[in-house]
């Protein structure tokens, strides 16, 4: 890889965890009603699956979409607009943290309902082979997903009709705050997809790395040949489920364990290793101001008129 794509995964991680800070401070303030669930400690699966996309492809995920929405191209100020209900959000203030949406660059929605986005995206990937591009959706779900209903009806239909399509589980380990080991009968949650059956993999969702390289094959078997793959990428959320957990069911040394492996942290000292550590600042800098600038665009802007309140709304 050369040094701009380094850089460039670098940036784009550290856009999100500044991004998740911001709305962490957000929140406490008061200034975002309803839910908020950030990603902080799961950048890299996000910006490791978009690094290898190509136009016309398109993500889906659950509630815990921030993430996706940057590492896909999203404005920062758009994203902060939404959070705040204002009518330059990404999804015009409607939407709120949990329904983040940006078709322009390929982004189909954060969804709130746990699994919904699985059959959604098995069915928007039907649709591409069936308009026959060669464009492929990605589908993102929590391990609290694999137990939901549509879950597996999604990945049914996925393997039965051919549809290019990769579902991501990023495994954090807990579902809200129940571990994985009272949720499932083993810790590989890959195996699942010996049922239907389709490829599968398991990948360090830590290593920005490791996680190119599998969505990559993944991305490519989809593309190419039309065939499914569900992947399970390890990963680690730092905060609690949502602003409103306190996560107690957690260590300390369990959170700091994680945290020894931060994967911007890694990809920051690989950088350095490199000689690139003048690079790596001037990114600091330049995604702390393009944070900052978001921000006053965000809370500078207007709220949705009142008398809009119907638009948008199908009956």
């Amino acid at each position: 890889m050369d040094q701009n794509l380094l850089l460039d995964l670098y940036m784009k991680m550290g856009k999100i965890r500044r991004f998740e800070e911001e709305a962490a401070r957000l929140y406490t303030e008061r200034k975002i009603s309803g839910f908020l669930h950030l990603y902080i400690g799961q950048e890299a699966v996000a910006v490791g699956t978009a690094s290898v996309l190509e136009k016309g492809d398109v993500v889906l995920s659950g509630y815990r979409c921030h993430g996706h929405y940057l590492a896909l191209g999203g404005n920062a100020g758009a994203g902060f607009s939404e959070l705040l209900g204002k009518e330059t959000g990404c999804a015009q203030g409607r939407g709120g943290s949990m329904h983040f949406y940006d078709v322009q660059n390929g982004f189909l929605g954060g969804w709130g309902i746990v699994g919904a986005q699985v059959p959604l995206a098995a069915g928007v990937a039907f649709a591409k082979k069936y308009q026959g591009t060669r464009s492929v959706a990605v589908c993102f779900l929590g391990d609290g997903a694999i137990n939901i209903g549509c879950f597996h009806e999604g990945l049914a239909l996925a393997a039965l009709w051919k549809i290019p399509v990769v579902f991501v589980i990023e495994n954090n380990y807990f579902s809200m705050g129940t571990p994985l080991e009272k949720t499932s009968a083993t810790d590989d949650l890959s195996i699942r997809a010996l049922a239907y059956p389709m490829a599968r993999d398991t990948v360090d969702g830590h290593d920005v790395f490791a996680v190119r390289s599998a969505l990559h094959s993944a991305i490519t078997r989809a593309r190419e040949n039309n065939l499914p793959t569900l992947i399970e990428a390890r990963t680690y959320r730092y905060r609690g489920h949502s602003m409103s957990d306190p996560a107690t069911y957690r260590t300390k040394e369990d959170v700091q364990k994680w945290r020894d492996r931060d994967p911007i942290a890694s990809l920051a000292a690989k950088l350095d290793a490199l000689g690139l550590t003048a690079q790596r600042n001037q990114v600091d800098q330049s995604v702390e101001q393009e944070i900052e600038e978001a921000l006053k665009f965000a809370e500078a802007a207007a709220f949705p008129n009142p008398e809009t309140v119907m638009n948008y709304i199908i009956a």
